[in-house]
């Protein structure tokens, strides 16, 4: 099973790149994030074309998650458990071939002290208990935009984002606690040495000069990450016309 990856900063305006990269990379899974369309305009048929099913969980001009699936998905759900109806949509979970997979867009933070980065901690720690949760006889896999870079070798420089959104130390201790619930780091599995990067800001020329963050992350449980025999980032997506400012990742397991 290939599963990956991609926040893709809007799925209309990245249609043509999204359909290139499946037909190039042809993951069986693909988690989705900030999609940025109600779901009756999620493009379903051109991703139809391509082979794949869209489980969407959407919203006008924000946030907006989604499974895309080559088998039909089962038993989907949506939301953290005490959303409120009109909660921001960020969780999209459903079962694909026996493997429980979430889509994830956490909560960006603005800046540390900012009423939005407290919501950000208050939904990771919903999160954590929804993995606690959701950890049993299915294989479970949580993938997407966590919007933290959760060790030094996830940015690249340190001094100078110590401390700040993104790689504060209680974002650092969030993402510990969902490796602490049952999870572990696909791709920081394959690569330990780290410096590779997901984001980098269109700003800049941040690419270019290599000033990035590994922020999007393919966590698994721990008896499914036993059978993952590779993983790593499509840095090239990140090139060329009109791009997403993240780049998929993607992990691959083995049969059971």
């Amino acid at each position: 099973m290939l599963l990956a990856s991609w926040n893709v900063n809007s799925v209309r305006a990245r249609l043509p790149r999204l359909v290139a990269w499946l037909a190039r990379r042809q993951p069986d899974i693909v988690c989705l994030q900030e999609t940025k369309v109600v779901d009756e305009a999620f493009p379903r048929e051109e991703l139809a074309e391509s082979g794949y099913c869209a489980t969407v969980f959407g919203q006008k001009t924000y946030n907006g998650v989604a499974i895309l699936s080559r088998e039909e998905p089962v038993d989907v759900t949506f939301g953290l458990p005490g959303d409120p109806p009109d909660a921001e949509r960020r969780l999209v979970a459903a079962t694909v071939g026996g493997v429980r997979v979430a889509s994830v867009y956490v909560p960006n933070g603005k800046e540390v002290g900012h009423p939005a980065y407290q919501f950000k901690l208050e939904w990771l720690a919903r999160l954590a208990e929804w993995v606690r949760a959701n950890l049993g006889a299915q294989p479970l896999v949580l993938a997407g935009d966590f919007n933290i870079a959760p060790e030094d070798a996830d940015v690249w420089d340190v001094a100078l984002w110590e401390g700040r959104n993104l790689f504060s130390e209680p974002e650092k201790a969030a993402f510990r606690a969902l490796l602490a619930a049952g999870l572990v780091d696909t791709v920081r599995l394959h690569h330990p040495e780290g410096g590779l990067f997901t984001w980098w800001d269109y700003r800049q020329g941040a690419f270019h000069r290599g000033w990035g963050l590994r922020i999007d992350h393919i966590l698994a449980s721990r008896p499914l990450a036993a059978r993952c025999r590779a993983a790593g980032v499509d840095r090239d997506e990140r090139k060329g016309e009109a791009p997403s400012d993240h780049a998929p990742v993607f992990a691959e397991f083995a049969d059971a």
